[in-house]
């Protein structure tokens, strides 16, 4: 860590969820982790634990396949015991009438092309729910103390990043400007909010980034939170940062 470093950031996909492994389009459904997806938040956790940080305090969303990452990582550096926040904001991108659907036999009813562009476009939404459906959150106990008009029933990731850097600007980056070291357990397209927000990327390449599950990715922030560096922490499973 270099002089000018002025706190830590850590931000982690949660590992493999049933859905993943199922290739179904998961969003807002509470799905769990897999047996691989434990052993990635396990072995996220080992993978700090070699960098020595000490975290002073902890994000995740409402969804407990990144709820559960996030404490199997914190277990494995034994630091449960820092303070930790739960954020809808943080949830997954919500695929409205995509959610549950298998996304080749979605690709082999609406083509290959139109499903492209719901999932890497950026700001192209798939079909909107009704706050009827089941899959609406209005109809989850979770979200049962906000207004359903709050929900959404369909995001494209601009929508995503519209609800995910707000968070952020107003409850996170305080922690990064005081110097302390934050850790997020998050999901794809949350954290590819955070990743256009960090790195300055344009619309139309934010979509093409992707986040392993259950790999650590470190950043080095300094003044106004610049990136002053940033890497995966397993190398084999890394993917391309916009630096």
């Amino acid at each position: 860590m270099t002089t000018d470093v002025k706190s830590t950031l850590v931000l982690v996909r949660h590992g493999q969820s049933v859905w993943n492994q199922e290739n179904r389009f998961t969003g807002w459904v509470d799905v769990g982790l897999t047996a691989q997806g434990t052993r990635e938040a396990k072995k996220a956790g080992k993978l700090l634990a070699k960098e020595g940080l000490r975290f002073d305090i902890a994000f995740t969303s409402f969804q407990k396949r990144a709820i559960k990452t996030l404490w199997l990582t914190l277990e494995g550096i034994d630091q449960m015991y820092i303070p930790e926040t739960k954020a809808w904001q943080l949830n997954e991108r919500h695929y409205g009438g995509l959610t549950g659907l298998n996304k080749d036999e979605t690709k082999a009813k609406h083509g290959e092309e139109q499903v492209h562009i719901w999932r890497r476009s950026f700001d192209v939404p798939p079909p909107q729910i009704d706050t009827d459906n089941d899959y609406h959150p209005a109809n989850d106990p979770k979200y049962a103390a906000y207004d359903p008009a709050i929900l959404p029933g369909g995001e494209s990731l601009k929508m995503t990043t519209e609800r995910v850097l707000p968070y952020f600007n107003g409850q996170i980056r305080q922690f990064l400007e005081a110097g302390s070291n934050v850790i997020i357990s998050a999901h794809g397209n949350s954290l590819r909010a955070l990743m256009k927000d960090l790195f300055q990327v344009a619309d139309e390449d934010i979509p093409g980034f992707e986040f392993p599950t259950g790999n650590p990715l470190l950043l080095e922030l300094g003044e106004h939170q610049k990136v002053l560096s940033a890497r995966y922490l397993d190398e084999k499973r890394k993917k391309p940062l916009p630096m």
